[in-house]
């Protein structure tokens, strides 16, 4: 079986995309997975937003260790599957890497969430505590489907 190592992947890599790997190791412990994120315009070494951090906490969840990280080719390469958070950074990794699109999917392309499958999870920052909550409920949704994604892949 080859190793199944997951990419997060959002603009900045301090809300979504961290957000997503903590509930992601979560939902996916003991099942041999490596998870990490990236942002496609993201700032090296930067921490998780406090709210992301205290979303992570509440459910249980931890980032320790976590700085930002900008996309690259060999971030990329080491991946087995790219979960995007907007069809817009799945359209820019598409760009920059056409080689390796058939391995970049929508976070949300295997939930159904308010009544729809593969919609993008808005950016919340600067939305308030809610906004967090809202995306972290979506996430949640949403690793159920990948996780079943993942185990048919194997």
């Amino acid at each position: 079986m080859a190793e199944v190592n997951v990419l997060f992947v959002c603009t900045g890599n301090t809300c979504r995309s961290p957000m997503a790997e903590g509930l992601f190791r979560q939902a996916a412990e003991g099942m041999g997975y490596t998870v990490s994120s990236a942002g496609v315009a993201a700032y090296g070494g930067s921490p998780a937003s406090p709210e992301t951090v205290e979303i992570l906490d509440t459910n249980g969840a931890s980032l320790a260790g976590f700085g930002s990280r900008q996309v690259s080719e060999e971030i990329l390469a080491d991946a087995s599957h790219v979960f995007c958070l907007t069809s817009s950074h799945r359209e820019i990794l598409e760009q920059h890497f056409p080689e390796m699109a058939d391995k970049f999917y929508l976070v949300t392309e295997f939930a159904e969430i308010d009544g729809q499958v593969g919609r993008d999870i808005s950016d919340p920052i600067g939305c308030g505590r809610e906004a967090y909550a809202q995306v972290a409920d979506q996430l949640q949704q949403s690793m159920v489907g990948i996780l079943g994604f993942l185990a048919l892949k194997k």
